[in-house]
């Protein structure tokens, strides 16, 4: 995995903030990088995949040729054409491209590949004999190598056969071929043989039925003795049994109007007979005889009152029997007039029931005359309805049987038509002249190029993705989201640090660039807080062996280089590294066996009240540097290391030094770490780029989380780099700086001794 570039520059580096967003997919860097790594393998299995492909061609071209043979079949639409319709049918796509795949199976069905097995032209042949004339084997070959493929935009199927003889494929593609055509073919005309039998068997009993409808037809004739039964075909047609019930009907209608009308009539002359005289009787009145010489006298006699009452006055008895002789005449008009009244009515009403007997009469000769026409009508209906089932019979039968006629005749040229199979052939399968696509050489090298290529890139991919090691700035950025102090080179990575002892980089080799990178994890160590929170330092790690002690000892030299008084203090009492790595002078050691009489005072001494301060601690061989060694293994080292005296020792010691580094145990393994680091200011992790996992690294986070230690990032240690990754780059950049400086320090050396 291609390495970015780590957080620790040649600029004043600022710590990546926790929290901070990683990017979560691979770079195109990166798989460049990974692609660089690994490109002698890319190469070595991109040659051996040319290799395997060319000797895979030789030998396929040399053992096992093969020629593959192919023709095409024609197929005719699936629906059943008019011989007699020169349009051809149109058929939707899907319709015609599955009748074409059904054609293909048919062709590759085990009983077709049989039939063709047992031809004499495919058991003459050497393929033949090579299967040992076994036909289960034969039929597994040519399901696997002959084959038969149906075009979905063209009207043909392809058929193709392989095998090692070209001449031989050739046969055996003719051969199934003509069998399947002549197969297909006389089933084809089996269907229209079977067809026409059912046909004309069905013509003879449509013969049969039509004689005997038109012997119903006679039946119906002779047994009503009606011969124009026949549905009248005119609009005003009609036959005269109709024609006189109409007739009588109409009449029958117009009487029932008249009597419905005289009844009404006899109603109203009834309630007249009772009622107010009317404008008919009044009428009668005014015309009376009688009634105009009463009126001439009333009109006499009141011209002769009104003389006489002028005359003689009213009370005259001449006046007076004028009064009574036109009292009298008004008597006599009103008498004749209800007698003319009576009269009048009378003679109505007897004029009417006259009339309404007289048509009462004549409404019931026309009912017996309607009934028997009504009788022959009925009669006539049923003979026409007998009549017209027949003569329907008879139609139909007749328009059967020159359908059924047409159909035979169009079968017969179906029969011997060629395309009646539906499959045409093409022509015969040519030979091949060369070998088949699969065994040519422009396929083996180049595919077996680029397998191995894809092979190669793939185990390349594979083996990065496996490797689960916190190896870049970028897996501490991915999978750890804490701030990166430093990363610090591996040893073979630097020529200047390689005779030396790792953890004394920065004091014997301060132009390396394991000791430069040491000082810029100092740097940002101090950017991230300030100087009373780096008091006190712990470094852990989480396996042993990560670098704790190297990272401690160099950091501590980086800060004694900058005037800073240091205490370095040995809390990892199993496996203790300071005393080994700061041996006592040898007149500190005389002075001590005499005063301790040969013990070893350290901090688990201190710890247990076996020694004070000034005993256990001793300088580091570096100005400004102290040390305090482990001491003997207590049996309960985590409760010494948590406890008050450990606390009480920092407390005191932070106001005489400006670091207090303690190098820890790794936390994976024992407790004690856990216990420290609950007690100083900081924690610092190491993680071995060689050897920590991303799994340990963040259970190591995770153990330090779980007693709330303030983890102020973490250092990369032993970092190597690899081609497309950024720290080649730099290290080359580096070294070509440092041979620059260095030889301006010679020039300017030669200079002063001058």
């Amino acid at each position: 995995m291609a390495e970015e570039r780590p957080i620790a520059s040649n600029r004043m580096m600022r710590p990546v903030r926790q929290g901070f967003p990683a990017a979560a997919s691979m770079t195109p860097k990166e798989a460049v990088g990974i692609l660089r790594r690994h490109i002698l393998l890319i190469i070595f299995l991109t040659v051996m995949g040319v290799t395997v492909g060319g000797t895979g061609w030789y030998l396929l071209q040399k053992y096992v040729p093969r020629y593959t043979a192919t023709t095409y079949i024609k197929v005719l639409p699936p629906v059943e054409t008019d011989p007699m319709d020169i349009a051809a049918p149109q058929v939707q796509k899907d319709i015609l491209y599955g009748y074409r795949q059904s054609i293909a199976n048919l062709i590759k069905q085990q009983s077709t590949l049989q039939d063709l097995l047992e031809s004499d032209v495919v058991k003459k042949t050497r393929w033949f004999e090579l299967r040992d004339r076994n036909i289960r084997k034969a039929v597994k070959y040519l399901d696997r190598y002959f084959r038969a493929y149906a075009h979905r935009d063209a009207e043909f199927v392809e058929v193709s056969m392989a095998c090692r003889d070209a001449r031989e494929a050739a046969d055996i593609v003719n051969e199934m071929v003509r069998l399947f055509l002549a197969r297909q073919g006389s089933v084809e005309r089996g269907k229209v043989n079977a067809e026409l039998v059912m046909l004309e068997e069905r013509q003879s009993r449509v013969k049969a039925e039509l004689d005997a409808a038109d012997k119903g037809l006679d039946e119906v004739r002779e047994r009503w003795g009606i011969t124009d039964l026949a549905m009248p075909t005119g609009r005003n047609f009609q036959h005269t049994i109709t024609l006189k019930l109409n007739d009588l009907e109409l009449e029958k209608n117009n009487l029932e109007l008249g009597i419905r009308q005289l009844s009404a009539n006899i109603a109203n002359l009834k309630d007249l007979a009772t009622g107010p005289i009317t404008e008919q009787i009044q009428y009668a009145i005014e015309r009376d005889a009688v009634m105009v010489t009463l009126a001439h006298q009333l009109a006499s006699q009141e011209v002769q009152l009104s003389a006489k009452r002028t005359k003689f006055g009213e009370n005259h008895r001449d006046v007076l029997y004028m009064r009574e002789q036109i009292e009298e005449i008004k008597k006599r008009r009103e008498l004749r007039k209800v007698e003319i009244g009576e009269l009048t009515r009378r003679a109505n009403l007897e004029n009417a029931r006259d009339g309404l007997h007289v048509l009462q009469e004549r409404f019931e000769l026309l009912e017996t005359q309607r009934k028997e026409a009504e009788a022959q009508k009925k009669e006539l209906d049923l003979a026409r309805v007998q009549y017209e089932q027949r003569l329907k019979i008879r139609d139909e039968r007749i328009v059967m049987l020159d359908l059924i006629k047409e159909q035979v005749e169009k079968l017969k040229m179906l029969h011997d038509s060629p395309e009646t199979a539906k499959v045409q052939g093409i022509g015969e399968a040519p030979i091949p002249l060369e070998m088949a696509f699969s065994r040519q050489w422009y396929i083996w090298f180049p595919g077996g190029t680029m397998l191995g290529l894809m092979f190669g890139v793939g185990l390349a991919f594979l083996i990065e993705m496996t490797n689960d090691l916190v190896r870049t700035p970028s897996d501490v950025a991915k999978y750890l989201h804490i701030p990166l102090l430093g990363v610090i080179p591996d040893a073979s990575e630097d020529n200047q640090v390689r005779r030396i002892e790792l953890c004394h980089a920065v004091r014997l080799a301060p132009y390396s660039i394991i000791s430069e990178a040491y000082r810029r994890c100092r740097t940002n160590l101090k950017l991230s807080g300030t100087a009373e929170s780096l008091k006190t330092l712990l470094v852990s790690g989480g396996m042993a062996g990560d670098g704790n002690t190297s990272v401690a000892v160099n950091l501590a030299a980086t800060f004694v280089s900058a005037d800073k008084k240091v205490l370095l203090i040995d809390a990892n009492f199993r496996q203790p590294s300071l005393q080994r790595l700061f041996p006592r002078m040898q007149t500190d050691i005389l002075e001590d066996k005499l005063e301790t009489e040969g013990f070893d005072f350290g901090l688990s001494s201190l710890l247990m009240k076996q020694c004070g301060p000034k005993k256990a601690m001793r300088p580091g061989g570096i100005e400004g540097l102290d040390v305090i060694d482990s001491g003997p293994l207590p049996a309960n080292p985590a409760e010494l290391l948590g406890g008050p005296g450990m606390e009480e020792l920092l407390g005191r010691q932070r106001k005489k030094y400006d670091h207090i580094i303690i190098d820890g145990p790794p936390v994976l393994l024992v407790s004690d770490a856990k216990a420290l680091a609950r007690l100083v200011d900081t924690t610092i992790l190491v993680f071995n780029a060689a050897a920590t996992s991303r799994g340990a690294a963040q259970r190591t986070i995770r153990e330090f989380k779980e007693v709330n230690a303030k983890i102020i990032g973490c250092v990369l240690f032993a970092a190597r780099s690899m081609k497309g990754g950024y720290f080649n780059e730099q290290f080359k950049s580096y070294r070509k700086y440092e041979k620059k400086a260095k030889k301006a320090r010679k020039a300017a050396l030669a200079a002063g001794l001058t």
